[in-house]
């Protein structure tokens, strides 16, 4: 019984997650694979910190990342890895689209996060799609409805995962990766874009 309490908290989202607006898929790339995958990416991608400005303070982003992509307006941005290009040729045959980029976050410990937000539908068009892979800690996902906060949703995040972001959810839902009180282990998140 205990076994199976622990694998419902490492897995699963809540319930009436509208699909709509999000595809989950656990096991989108396989066990061993992404094993692999997480130990590459932490030891040889060129993380960066980067700082951003809130009421007229600069912060320290929680968590490190890299861009990598086709040549588009975001400086700077790294050539395709041979790795990184058979996860978005993966990734596009579910969302039906092409990506021209990914955003890689590393969550390093429960420290690091993100707040909320929606993502900037001025550099992605009005009706962006996301596809989001992650490896790694199990993190929660968590959406909210901008305009009712009571209407909120989570899911886990499992290592190897991918969890689609439909048209129409940066429009009218926030969404983040809160930090944690509990002991959190290295995570990689790789968020494949179309940047107009």
């Amino acid at each position: 019984m205990a076994e199976q309490l622990l694998l419902f908290a490492e897995a699963g989202q809540s319930a009436g997650l509208p699909e709509e607006l999000l595809e989950y898929r656990p096991g989108f790339i396989d066990r061993a694979t992404s094993d692999r995958l997480l130990e590459k990416f932490i030891e040889k991608t060129p993380w960066q910190q980067t700082t951003q400005k809130i009421w007229d303070k600069e912060y320290l982003t929680p968590r490190l990342t890299a861009w990598y992509g086709d040549t588009i307006r975001i400086d700077p941005i790294l050539p395709w890895t041979p790795e990184l290009q058979s996860i978005r040729e993966k990734a596009e045959t579910i969302a039906g689209i092409t990506f021209n980029s990914v955003l890689m976050n590393y969550y390093r410990d429960g420290n690091d996060s993100v707040a909320w937000h929606s993502d900037k539908e001025s550099i992605m068009g009005s009706q962006p799609v996301i596809a989001s892979v992650s490896f790694g800690q199990v993190r929660n996902f968590d959406i909210r409805n901008k305009t009712d906060h009571k209407e909120h949703y989570s899911v886990k995040l499992e290592h190897g995962s991918l969890l689609l972001m439909k048209a129409g959810l940066q429009e009218n839902w926030e969404h983040r990766v809160a930090k944690s009180a509990k002991p959190m282990k290295a995570r990689v998140n790789l968020t494949f874009r179309l940047i107009i």
